[in-house]
């Protein structure tokens, strides 16, 4: 009887119960989401840059021959956009490198044997089907925009590269050109539903991550991984610029 009276007198005066107290300790071995830097500046305005680009691309398109102008700055610009986030992703940061993301044909099938299912596992980065989009998306990207360089539309206007090949292989790549918008259309689908997915079915914010950079990540194991340290704007720039005097200088001796 006494010790349940010294019990109770306890909690009054700031004793806490057991069961409080082993709340308390579970939270505190609990790392909380936390917000890191995983895709670097030149990687998300390289994304977005992109989608602006081909959008006014197919506009103008739509618009006829007095806009081909603007039509053919977009695929310039696409060009330069694509070229340099290929060398970004050898020299950029850890996330960006492909050598980083692409994986092979055992972790790719694994990964996608567990789609749907709790062992599935969730990247920093890309994951293995991700990365393949990224690979296929920039392919069909740079194809598209170097056909473009050479085709013509069989009434005024033609690429800057047109005079240095015949006729009919102009025709051929000008064909090439449209069927690989097409492509790149239902790659673009397919990339948005896949996005869509990790939102229902991970509560991965995949938009938002590549708008602010930051992934929210819940870690709860002895891995600990962290973000990268900076966007290396320096050297991106500089690689920027070297792209853009070659790709400028070819265009200009064209």
């Amino acid at each position: 009887m006494s010790q349940t009276i010294q019990s109770q007198i306890n909690q009054r005066e700031g004793g806490k119960p057991m069961q409080c107290q082993q709340a308390q300790h579970s939270k505190a071995n609990k790392i909380e989401p936390r917000g890191v830097l995983v895709w670097d500046l030149p990687v998300r305005v390289t994304h977005w840059l992109l989608v602006v680009m081909m959008i006014i691309a197919y506009a103008t398109h739509l618009l006829g021959y007095d806009y081909y102008e603007y039509h053919i700055w977009s695929g310039y610009s696409v060009c330069v956009l694509v070229m340099f986030r290929m060398i970004w992703g050898i020299v950029g940061t850890q996330h960006a490198r492909f050598i980083n993301f692409i994986k092979g044909p055992k972790s790719t099938y694994n990964y996608v044997r567990t789609l749907g299912k709790k062992e599935n596992p969730s990247y920093v980065g890309h994951n293995p089907l991700g990365a393949l989009m990224v690979v296929f998306l920039l392919g069909g990207l740079l194809m598209q925009s170097i056909t473009g360089l050479f085709a013509n539309d069989e009434v005024f206007n033609v690429g800057p590269f047109y005079l240095y090949i015949n006729e009919d292989l102009s025709l051929q790549l000008t064909s090439l050109h449209r069927q690989v918008f097409y492509w790149i259309v239902a790659a673009v689908v397919l990339h948005i539903l896949a996005v869509l997915l990790h939102r229902v079915l991970k509560g991965e914010k995949l938009v938002n991550a590549m708008i602010t950079g930051r992934k929210l990540l819940n870690v709860y194991t002895e891995h600990k991984v962290t973000g990268i340290p900076s966007s290396k704007l320096k050297l991106a720039l500089a690689v920027l610029l070297v792209v853009t005097l070659t790709f400028s200088s070819l265009i200009w001796l064209a």
